[in-house]
């Protein structure tokens, strides 16, 4: 027994050894596959050493039992800290029970090596049967080889069946394989171009690669299902199948996660902004082609290029595997099933878009294309039947284009005809699918040579999800997405911007605006807004757009972000209103700003566009129309007849007089961005401040909760307030302030549960509603709970942001406003609360609001019911900066 101790602890450091020599090569240059190469390589060393111990110890596993690598390690595939996929293969005759134990420690040895183990047992006839809920067995089990045991048991799988189970079931693999594939696509919103993508799971990821893999062997002739036919059946084989890019593509992502998995020291493939990092300074995957230490933009470009390369084989793949009577949801694509129309030049055939054989010089017929690929119209004829029927190209067709484009490039025509192609594409429906794969070609730099310097462009933040281009493509899909029937959560809203919409005269302008928007941040200037509407005057001029057309798109994409930034302050304040009009000054400028604003705050990420965002982009946008025409809201309720009184006096008959004293002095914006039913039970709850001068109106969900306080104003109130929820790990994701003429305050915050307290204890409600309760009525010291939560570690920021503070006399008749951006962290409100309060400041509006990391904050601010004097605004300044610093420590 010592003796076999001692052989299996030279087994472990043997394999040990070989690991740290793999790292060395690797960190000395090997590639990718040579190291998944040599890690199989030591394992199946290992792994053999084992077994024969365990032989001559059990010499039961002598016969019925063979042992085989499948999956990855199957492929032999192994990444450094990936999983080792073993399948301990039993004769029928072998009964389990016998060579459980024995089996078991062979896993577990592996287990104490540090190597994490995946062990299956089955029965020959166990691995006939294929289960659409376990489908990930049959997908690994394609990839098996023998490492050691049973050879004839073996062979009847790979030459028996495997192959019957294939063919019997070919059909149903394959359509599991294509929904599961769709689905995990669907899980990261079917776009390879995230800023932190999974290399593996991510479209364009190895997954993938494995999918080509896959889908070429279940679409190979029977025959070569027969054992022997190795490489139709590995992941190195697909390779041969694709061409040299899509090889190329293979090994860089081989490399990449080599890179991640010894970067993070476990099997971690997110490609996170520091890893980024360090693959650029590294120089991973350049192979002396491009200089070393780039910087990470740069780098991530050639990430998404190869990632693309993958995703167009493996959408090809799927594509090819489609039966011809399969529902189109597989793949997503908007088949019909009605006679396509007839195009010169091409057809569209089963949902793909085929070029016509070119012709001979003899069979021309006076044009001056033999081939349909060389002419740039119907180039552009089949985009345009993309965008308009949602159909893709033929992998023929791709191939065709891809060569074609140097001769596309020279006889391109500019001008009318072009703006005429392009407004096609642009308007149709599927416009982003058309315009994805002409950008993948490099048929629309060809169009538009601006949109090259954003093409995989990686602007760091914490806010966006996409790279620049794809954050484009998505903003287009947004635009689109509004013209149906609306359903979903978002219904509301989208119906009414969709009538927005379909009142354009001059849509295909808002769309050339949206695709030319963010060209301004390939260049280094500062200001993307202004570079990009002076890169579009290039644009327009080629494509010789109308004066109106032209002056409309260039004051669009200067001004894209001016509703935005409207929105961060008091919108039914009239000086807001009216400086935001006077930036679009018409009322169809109007209509195009704000969709787009709607559609670029959606394509930001799929929980960007909050119900509460989407309100008020839409009352921005009413009152904006009502001030075009000259009908503008005035600032504050008044006692008098207004309509504001009487929706909420309409639900309490008879009390219209109370009502009006009550909302007399609020500004609009409270009134307009409440139902009337809200406004009524704050309305009751001042009326019982007389009982309990704190009154608290509490929503929870497990998403974002409110919290409302009705109370007389008084000093450090909205601090207090701040104090509390930061006491209780609550993050402030937006908040307002507003008071009456008679000093009634309503303050409503909106926050998420960091430490899921309220959803993992419901008893606990209670006491966070008293705990607050307590700390407004004093007596509870919000210094004392703050005390009592122990400030947990804080993560580094992804992205760091440089503290502004900017004043403004002009914003407001009556107040100062102050804004302030700065590092979200946790406690920033309640110490910018602190800073105003200290300086005697009142704060007539809050309007609080978060950007991924980027806490932006609005303040309407008076001091001795006046705006306050420059040296009380140096003096608040500088509380406010020394507030945020101690904040941060």
């Amino acid at each position: 027994m010592q003796a076999k101790e001692s052989t299996t602890k030279e087994l472990r450091e043997r394999y040990q050894r070989r690991m740290l020599e793999t790292r060395g090569a690797f960190d000395a240059g090997a590639s990718g596959s040579a190291t998944l190469g040599a890690r199989s390589a030591a394992m199946d060393e290992l792994v053999l050493a084992l077994w024969r111990q365990s032989v001559e110890s059990h010499p039961r596993l002598g016969s019925g039992v063979a042992v085989l690598a499948i999956g990855g390690y199957g492929r032999q595939e192994l990444f450094p800290y990936s999983d080792v996929d073993l399948l301990y293969l039993l004769d029928v005759r072998v009964q389990e029970k016998d060579v459980k134990d024995a089996l078991r420690r062979i896993s577990q040895e592996l287990w104490d090596v540090g190597i994490r183990v995946s062990p299956a047992t089955r029965k020959l006839n166990e691995c006939e049967r294929f289960a659409e809920e376990n489908a990930e067995f049959t997908l690994s089990l394609m990839d098996h080889r023998l490492l050691i045991g049973d050879a004839a048991l073996y062979n009847k799988l790979a030459g028996e069946v495997m192959p019957k189970l294939l063919e019997r079931e070919r059909k149903s693999v394959i359509a599991r394989l294509l929904e599961l594939t769709r689905e995990r696509h669907a899980k990261y919103g079917d776009t390879l171009f995230h800023l932190e993508p999974n290399i593996k799971d991510c479209p364009g990821g190895l997954r993938d690669v494995h999918v080509c893999a896959w889908l070429a062997r279940l679409q190979s002739p029977p025959q070569s299902q027969k054992k022997g036919d190795a490489a139709a059946v590995s992941g190195n084989g697909v390779g041969a199948l694709e061409g040299a890019e899509f090889r190329q593509a293979v090994e860089f992502l081989r490399l990449v996660r080599c890179f991640l998995h010894y970067r993070h020291e476990r099997d971690d493939n997110t490609l996170d902004w520091q890893a980024q990092d360090a693959a650029a300074e590294a120089g991973s995957g350049l192979n002396g082609r491009q200089p070393s230490h780039v910087d990470a933009a740069y780098w991530m470009r050639l990430y998404f290029r190869h990632a693309r390369s993958v995703e167009r084989s493996v959408k090809q793949r799927m594509e090819d595997a489609l039966p011809v009577k399969a529902p189109s949801k597989l793949l997503g694509l908007k088949r019909t099933r009605r006679q396509e129309p007839e195009h010169e030049g091409f057809h569209v055939e089963r949902g793909r878009v085929v070029l016509n054989p070119a012709a001979r010089a003899d069979e021309r017929a006076g044009g001056l294309y033999g081939d349909p690929a060389h002419d740039p119209g119907i180039v552009l004829e089949v985009f345009t039947a993309m965008a308009q029927t949602g159909a893709v190209l033929s992998g023929e067709t791709e191939e065709r284009l891809s060569q074609a484009l140097p001769l596309l490039s020279a006889n391109l025509e500019e001008g009318p005809t072009l703006w005429h192609h392009l407004q096609r594409i642009l308007t149709g429906t599927h416009a982003g699918t058309a315009l994805r794969a002409m950008h993948a070609l490099g048929i629309l730099e060809l169009l538009i040579p601006e949109f090259h310097g954003i093409d995989a462009l990686v602007v760091r933040d914490a806010y966006h999800r996409y790279t620049v281009d794809e954050h484009t493509f998505v903003l287009i899909d947004s635009i689109h997405g509004l013209e149906g029937p609306q359903t979903g959560r978002k219904a509301e809203w989208t119906t009414k911007f969709g009538a927005v919409l379909r009142e354009l005269p001059h849509a295909a302008v808002l769309y050339l605006v949206a695709l030319l928007h963010d060209t301004g941040k390939g260049r280094s200037t500062g200001d993307h807004a202004q570079e990009s509407a002076r890169m579009a005057q290039n644009v327009i001029a080629r494509l010789e757009l109308d004066t109106y057309e032209s002056v409309l798109v260039l004051s669009l994409i200067a001004n894209h972000l001016e509703m935005s930034a409207a929105l961060r302050r008091d919108i039914f304040n009239s000086e807001t209103v009216s400086a935001f009009a006077g930036k679009v000054q018409t009322p169809e400028a109007l209509r195009m700003l704000t969709l787009f604003t709607y559609a670029d705050i959606n394509a930001v990420h799929p929980d960007a566009l909050t119900p509460w965002k989407a309100e008020n982009l839409w009352r921005l946008y009413i009152a904006t129309a009502n001030h075009l025409d000259r009908i503008v809201d005035e600032e504050r309720v008044s006692s008098g007849e207004s309509e504001l009184v009487h929706r909420v006096a309409a639900l309490m008959p008879g009390r219209k007089a109370e009502v009006a004293q009550y909302l007399e002095g609020f500004p609009e914006r409270y009134v307009r961005t409440r139902s009337p039913e809200q406004v009524r039970t704050h309305f009751r709850m001042a009326e019982r401040l007389n009982v309990d001068r704190v009154q608290l109106d509490f929503h929870y969900t497990p998403t974002v909760s409110e919290l409302t306080v009705v109370t007389p104003d008084r000093a450090l109130l909205f601090a207090n307030m701040t104090g509390a929820l930061a006491a209780w790990g609550m993050n402030i994701v937006t908040a307002d302030a507003f008071s009456n003429r008679q000093g009634v305050v309503v303050d409503s915050f909106r926050f998420t549960d960091t430490f899921r307290t309220l959803e993992m204890n419901e008893s606990e409600h209670e006491a966070f509603v008293k705990s607050v309760h307590d700390v407004m009525t004093g007596v509870l010291p919000v210094e004392k709970l703050l005390t009592g939560r122990r400030r947990g570690r804080r993560k580094a920021p992804l992205v760091v942001v440089d503290t502004r503070i900017e004043f403004d006399d002009e914003a407001s008749s009556h107040s100062t406003l102050l804004e302030v951006v700065a590092q979200d962290t946790p406690g920033l409100l309640r110490a910018l609360s602190l800073a105003i309060a200290g300086q005697e400041c009142n704060i007539e509006v809050a309007l609080i609001d978060t950007e991924g990391e980027t806490a932006i904050d609005v303040f309407y601010l008076t001091h001795d019911e006046a705006k306050l004097e420059k040296a009380e605004q140096k003096r608040l300044r500088e509380a406010l900066l020394a507030g945020v610093e101690e904040n941060a420590r």
